[in-house]
């Protein structure tokens, strides 16, 4: 379940799906009795195992303010994972202190922070002790990042990001195809070029740095991975059998010909 206590945000991407939420008059977010009947809800629906916390940027509200949304989601039974996602290591890592890394911490549960980050670059030194600060408290760290034209859409660059999270101790998770948002076609590639970095990526760096290549289906039916495939049936003898395309390209058969 996705729970959006506030719309506000650290920074202002371009290429955001949620920028009429989060820019110039948009929503402020989750307040009194409308955050009370989102407990209420994830109190009521025992099959809610998850709940990520997004917005916006849950990490720009007061530590305290969070503490207490991160405990109440703690106390109730059946949640079991807080995933907190969030933009702020890496666009204002000062803000994350102590204080701010204690009221991430769940009692009895476990809290995952899922960095967003486009490129090496965003990964300074400030932001590696940030991320540092988080994971040192025992709270794992998972990525996020939108393949963008011109930005990160080369294996140079995508490779380089994500042997930075890794070296962060951050695993890699989702590479996002970029959303239809209106006013952003320019930096969307096309799946088939995305499908190709994959490609190079596989052959080039370790398999901690291979993130799942996902396009969220518009419409709300969720995300889907479409990396590309690495495998097609084919009939040699009278059993089936598959051909299997290794990272040199080469074809190979499996099982192999006797």
């Amino acid at each position: 379940m996705l729970l959006k206590l506030v719309y506000t945000c650290p920074v202002y991407c371009r290429f955001c799906f949620r920028r009429e939420m989060v820019g110039p008059g948009g929503r402020r977010g989750l307040t009194g009795n409308k955050r009370d009947a989102a407990y209420r809800y994830i109190r009521q629906h025992p099959e809610i195992w998850e709940v990520i916390l997004t917005g916006g940027d849950p990490l720009i509200l007061p530590a305290p303010r969070l503490r207490v949304a991160v405990h109440t989601l703690a106390a109730i039974d059946h949640v079991k994972i807080i995933r907190v996602h969030t933009r702020m290591p890496a666009v204002a890592p000062e803000r994350i202190t102590a204080e701010l890394v204690a009221a991430l911490r769940a009692p009895g549960k476990t809290t995952y922070v899922a960095l967003h980050a486009n490129h090496p670059r965003e990964l300074s030194p400030a932001a590696r002790a940030a991320c540092a600060r988080i994971v040192d408290a025992g709270i794992p760290m998972l990525s996020q990042t939108v393949l963008l034209r011109g930005v990160n859409d080369d294996v140079e660059t995508l490779s380089a990001l994500m042997r930075a999270f890794v070296e962060c101790r951050i695993k890699p998770y989702y590479l996002h195809h970029a959303d239809l948002a209106p006013g952003t076609g320019h930096l969307r590639t096309s799946i088939e070029a995305g499908q190709d970095l994959m490609r190079q990526m596989r052959g080039r760096v370790s398999g901690l740095c291979q993130p799942a290549y996902v396009l969220d289906i518009p419409g709300g039916a969720g995300k889907v991975p479409i990396g590309p495939s690495y495998v097609s049936a084919t009939a040699h003898g009278p059993e089936q059998g598959y051909e299997v395309r290794a990272i040199n390209g080469g074809l190979h058969k499996y099982p192999p010909c006797t």
